[in-house]
């Protein structure tokens, strides 16, 4: 089943810290073929608490928290190429953190208003997956931190690539 989103998102642009709408004609078919019941089966209770739910791992606890290899992370529930390595830094967030998405049009990014804060959630734009948020308190070149739960990804190290 296709799912058009119908309403406007209020996100942040990258290039610098204004906010901006999406109109209606500018948004991304996003291919909903799972039911809920399915993505649960398919992730397991982590991945899809965090992936479906919108829920966070507890920090200095996710599996690629620490990660050193070179390679590329990719959605847990799609394989989308998400982030690449050369990106990631240690943040002290607790949370894998990255500096830039491997392309803009990997990402998508939702005004986030949960717990009395505003933030932006990031999720996979191939499947809606949550991914974290992205803070403007990270390092050059781009000023980003995008802080994502290790359980939304999967690595793929640079041989297999």
């Amino acid at each position: 089943m296709m799912l058009l989103l119908a309403f406007d998102f209020t996100v942040r642009s990258q290039q610098n810290d204004s906010s901006y709408q999406i109109p209606l004609s500018e948004m991304k078919q996003i291919n909903i073929q799972k039911s809920e019941a399915e993505w649960l089966e398919e992730l397991g209770p982590e991945k899809y608490r965090i992936l479906r739910q919108c829920s966070t791992e507890p920090p200095f606890t996710g599996k690629y928290y620490n990660h050193k290899e070179d390679g590329t992370y990719v959605c847990a529930g799609c394989g989308a190429q998400l982030f690449d390595s050369d990106t990631k830094y240690e943040s002290g967030s607790g949370w894998p953190s990255f500096f830039a998405a491997i392309g803009k049009d990997k990402i998508r990014e939702v005004l986030d208003t949960s717990y009395g804060m505003m933030r932006t959630e990031i999720k996979c734009a191939k499947c809606d997956g949550h991914l974290g948020h992205v803070f403007t308190d990270g390092p050059p070149p781009t000023g980003l931190r995008y802080c994502v739960n290790s359980a939304s990804m999967d690595f793929v190290p640079a041989k297999a690539k």
